[in-house]
């Protein structure tokens, strides 16, 4: 028999992938509703489903891949003691994540006139993302501190610092932590009190990692904030928006390959589930050459013309005028967003 597959409207590159072997049905994500998935076999999905028992209970649904790091939005017990395969996209926007996380701080402290002179970076989550903004920030010559506590428990101390450190010592400090019980509201007041006066701030994890209100109180003392992710998404802090230096819709990893990646990783892992042999590889095309990765070295650069670079391959500050002008159509400049093609170093 076909299986049976819901799917999310806005997941790129997926539609005609699975007709051949399955029957498909693509929903506005937020509006996937129990009905829809009554008869389903799997879900493909991204953060916008919430899948819980007010989703899934009563269905046929054996399994669930998300196209995106994140995996918040699925209720894991609930998906373990019902037999629910969950698969997430662990890694797929990594490199746009970094790509945002430079462009957003060269261009910020461009328009400030700060001089990042030998500057400490603190990167607090060091995983998929964290790694690429380590590795970045070490070909640029900052110092770079570490703080995370699961990696540092399996790993040992060496090479991770503690919270406190970070922030006391950090001219930027970028989180890049998931959203679970341990680092939900992590940055509270207490955090902000730590960090050093006029550091960058940025958030490119997840909105809820972030108490707003004691961002916005911290602010004066802070140096820019770079905000792309945001509490009681699409109903954004419209406050904090004004406050911020750069601010984005939850897009900095929206890149072209990540959401190949994203796609590509989702499709396998149903595939598999499935025995869909024709698809166990699938990865999509690259539409034109325009969107190949652009490989970069910029050792040896000045401030200011690695800044023309990274802005000439993301003009950020034009994601940040979108969302300034239409802040009420914070989930349209999503799924209309025209994906970027990423950078990397040799």
């Amino acid at each position: 028999m076909r299986p049976k597959i819901v799917a999310d409207k806005n997941i790129p590159f997926l539609e005609g992938v699975f007709e051949p072997y399955a029957d498909i049905n693509y929903v506005e994500g937020k509006d996937i509703t129990s009905e829809d998935v009554r008869d389903a076999d799997a879900l493909i999905i991204r953060t916008r489903t919430r899948c819980d028992a007010a989703l899934l209970d009563g269905s046929e649904v054996s399994m669930i891949a998300t196209a995106t790091i994140g995996t918040d939005h699925i209720d894991f017990p609930y998906c373990k003691s019902h037999g629910i395969e969950v698969h997430n996209a662990e890694g797929c926007n990594a490199g746009g994540v970094m790509q945002y996380v430079f462009s957003a701080l060269y261009g910020t402290a461009s328009r400030k006139f700060i001089k990042l002179d030998s500057p400490v970076i603190g990167i607090i989550g060091v995983g998929n993302v964290g790694r690429k903004i380590e590795h970045m920030a070490e070909h640029l010559g900052f110092r770079v501190l570490r703080y995370d506590p699961p990696r540092e428990a399996l790993e040992g101390p060496e090479g991770f610092s503690s919270l406190e450190h970070l922030l006391s010592s950090s001219h930027i400090v970028t989180m890049h932590t998931p959203l679970d019980d341990t680092t939900r509201r992590m940055a509270d007041a207490s955090f902000f009190a730590m960090m050093r006066p006029g550091a960058f701030f940025i958030n490119a994890s997840r909105g809820e990692v972030v108490d707003e209100n004691a961002l916005i109180e911290a602010i004066p003392k802070l140096g820019p904030v770079i905000i792309d992710t945001w509490n009681n998404e699409p109903d954004i802090n419209r406050a904090l928006l004004d406050m911020t230096d750069i601010a984005t819709p939850h897009i900095a990893g929206y890149s072209y390959q990540g959401k190949q990646n994203g796609t590509a990783l989702s499709v396998r892992a149903v595939a598999r589930h499935f025995g869909i042999e024709p698809l166990y590889d699938f990865f999509p095309g690259t539409e034109s050459a325009d969107y190949e990765p652009v490989k970069l070295d910029l050792r040896g650069m000045n401030q200011g013309e690695i800044t023309s670079v990274l802005q000439y391959n993301y003009p950020i500050f034009t994601d940040d005028f979108m969302l300034r002008m239409q802040p009420d159509r914070f989930e349209q400049l999503r799924s209309e967003y025209k994906y970027r093609r990423e950078i990397y170093i040799g």
